[in-house]
């Protein structure tokens, strides 16, 4: 029964260190070093009194490294999940396209459409590249409305880490 409790505690502790590790790394990546700072200070508290609960016990089961395996997994994927919810910003996306209309649904959907003309492989074909600034919380509805308009729609979206002045849509749909 003691070696149950402690595998639990194991487990739970290390998906808390973990999952405090990733979120640690976005907000690093964000330039928030003071937040990461201190997350990464209690994160390290939180790992060194679990290793050393789990090196110095009189328990020998291969069960200790089990559950300290899956609790470091399980925090890995916990801590993802809580990175996209936690962790807001902003997104710069690129569509390119051969629906012009797409422009004007995109704007009057609110969001801020910047249009360049471009040449793809079949230079008869015109196309044009959509450049938008939104949040990251609009991004589901801003890729239901492109493909709606324009299934096949080349799309990218890349982390923006800083964005002075324009438009950036913020309301979630």
């Amino acid at each position: 029964m003691e070696l149950l409790l402690l595998c639990i505690k194991i487990f739970f502790v290390r998906i808390l260190d973990v999952s405090m590790g990733t979120l640690r790394t976005v907000i690093t990546v964000k330039g928030k070093s003071l937040y990461a700072s201190i997350v990464g200070f209690f994160e390290v508290f939180i790992w060194f009194l679990i290793v050393k609960e789990a090196l110095n016990t009189t328990e020998t089961s291969i069960w200790i490294a089990v559950a300290y395996s899956l609790g470091f997994a399980t925090g890995t994927y916990i801590g993802g999940i809580l990175s996209k919810k936690l962790i807001t910003g902003n997104l710069s996306v690129q569509v390119i396209t051969s629906k012009n209309e797409m422009i004007e649904h995109l704007r009057n959907d609110g969001f801020g459409v910047t249009v360049v003309d471009v040449k793809g492989k079949d230079t008869d074909t015109n196309k044009c590249m959509l450049l938008i600034q939104i949040n990251k919380k609009s991004i589901n509805h801003l890729e239901k409305r492109i493909k709606e308009i324009d299934n096949s729609a080349f799309i990218i979206v890349s982390e923006t880490k800083y964005v002075q002045n324009g438009f950036i849509n913020n309301a979630i749909k």
